[in-house]
């Protein structure tokens, strides 16, 4: 299975992770990803998910003045979203531990 494939239903809990933490643009958001180590994620993966965010109304935008080229847009969460956000922390948690049992016991041979 590769990267691409498992990341495929995490990345939306971790964009709205990032967003949660403040005002942030999408070549912006794909520069944290990468600084938290999500090496092969692109602007051309981020872009269809922030607007369908948008669509489902977990994220807002804003347009605001750029010191370098157009204006950008800026993605905030909604409340909805910061729901969605504490779900996908739940579940995410629930099946972290899921996989982490697993692992570990066959890590010890049983």
């Amino acid at each position: 299975m590769s990267n691409t494939q498992m990341l495929k239903g995490i990345l939306d809990g971790c964009l709205l992770a990032i967003i949660n933490e403040g005002e942030v643009y999408g070549y912006e958001l794909a520069e944290k990803l990468e600084s938290y180590g999500f090496q092969q994620t692109s602007e051309g993966t981020i872009y269809p998910l922030l607007i369908r965010m948008q669509k489902e109304e977990l994220v807002t935008t804003t347009l605001k003045k750029s010191t370098a080229g157009p204006r950008r847009k800026y993605y905030s969460l909604t409340r909805k979203g910061e729901e969605e956000l504490q779900a996908f922390i739940e579940r995410w948690n629930q099946l972290s531990r899921s996989v982490d049992h697993i692992l570990q016991k066959r890590g010890s041979g049983k």
